[in-house]
């Protein structure tokens, strides 16, 4: 059954292949990003990218256009793409928005969540422990993004959630500059305590907690960071 079968007047029917690619090839990139795969001074190129998703360098250059209109990513030099330089004011912003708005999500979540969210999050901690315990940088921050979104989609906000992804697409990069300073193992005690607060159903310690581990993390890469 072809388009001509859905076709009423003034209603035009638009082929999704594409877009459809773009939006996957979007979300492959940002999802590699946010869970630290993408680490200060690397760079990549297009090319790179698109052999690696075995697309063309069409919608690859669209998501990545996308995402530096997002200032999670910005051309280096010539071709080649990376993560924007943080400043310290920079820095300080994001920490002073995510302190309010991750606090929200995360004290909605305990009064919101169901139970059948717990048994996953757990195991995410546990694997975050695991991780710290290893020194696998890469496997300790996939799953402290993994840990934290498990927490901040049981709030139940799709529009809270974006807001979070964004701020995460611009901060989460330099989580790679935490593991020398012992900050993983802190951040886990804080991690214990946010899932302690989302178990108990109680928005006061879940805030407080996410709060902590913002902070722990902020003044680490404020001496980091010019």
């Amino acid at each position: 059954m072809g388009n001509a079968a859905f076709r009423k007047p003034g209603v035009e029917i638009v082929p999704l292949s594409r877009e459809t690619l773009q939006d996957r090839v979007f979300r492959n990139v940002t999802e590699l990003i946010l869970d630290g795969s993408f680490v200060p001074g690397e760079m990549v190129t297009v090319q790179s990218l698109a052999d690696a998703f075995g697309v063309s360098p069409m919608p690859v250059r669209e998501a990545l256009r996308r995402l530096m209109a997002a200032n999670a990513l910005t051309v280096v030099s010539g071709r080649s793409i990376g993560i924007p330089p943080l400043s310290r004011a920079r820095l300080t912003d994001l920490r002073d928005v995510r302190y309010e708005i991750e606090a929200i999500a995360a004290s909605w979540a305990a009064e919101r969540r169901g139970d059948a969210v717990l048994p996953p999050i757990e195991r995410q901690l546990q694997a975050l422990e695991a991780a710290n315990a290893a020194g696998d940088v890469k496997a300790y921050l996939r799953a402290n993004y993994a840990f934290h979104f498990s927490i901040y989609r049981a709030a139940g906000s799709d529009n809270l959630l974006k807001i979070i992804e964004d701020l995460w697409l611009q901060i989460s990069p330099y989580f790679n500059m935490l593991h020398d300073s012992g900050n993983y193992l802190t951040a886990n005690t804080h991690h214990q305590r946010m899932f302690a607060g989302l178990r108990d159903r109680d928005a006061a310690a879940i805030r407080a907690a996410v709060q902590d581990d913002i902070d722990a993390a902020y003044h680490v890469l404020l001496a980091l960071v010019r």
